[in-house]
């Protein structure tokens, strides 16, 4: 007997649901907070995709936009070391925010708005970086001199 077989339709049907549906809530604030809200939303529409077909018609077209993103993103050297510089100053101002490093002299506001969100704000920061340098390390071994695969268009003109 296979695994899926021992867990009743309904079951596996909750858990895609509240998996799926968590992921694209936790992406879509993290568009607007410090996180991977793209990658969220990706990864809420694949466990969602399992369950409906209307996620699948939008994951297809994500999925190949992504990719044609990912192969320019590493076409050239200076876009590489572009992105890799960009993670790791991310990361940076996470790893001051951890710290929460006193407030300096030369800040005019406030000092309630000098680093506000404390260290889970910083965590995140580091946890973005993270996953942006796996990424880039993902798409130079997949995409590095290869050709740029294509674009698909994410709404189509209906035809009626």
């Amino acid at each position: 007997m296979a695994a899926k077989e021992r867990v009743p339709g309904w079951v596996r049907r909750t858990v895609i649901e509240v998996v799926g549906w968590t992921l694209v809530v936790l992406g879509i604030a993290a568009l607007v907070l410090p996180g991977p809200g793209l990658l969220l939303l990706a990864a809420g529409l694949a466990v969602l995709s399992q369950q409906y077909h209307w996620a699948r018609r939008y994951l297809k077209p994500l999925k190949a936009n992504a990719f044609h993103a990912a192969a320019l993103g590493v076409k050239t050297i200076p876009r590489i070391a572009a992105s890799c510089a960009s993670a790791l100053v991310i990361m940076s101002l996470g790893v001051v925010w951890i710290l929460q490093v006193p407030v300096p002299t030369w800040w005019s506001f406030e000092d309630k708005w000098w680093l506000f969100g404390g260290s889970g704000t910083g965590i995140s920061l580091v946890a973005s970086s993270v996953i942006a340098l796996a990424l880039i390390a993902y798409s130079v071994r997949r995409f590095r001199g290869k050709p740029i695969p294509a674009t698909q268009r994410v709404l189509r003109a209906r035809t009626d």
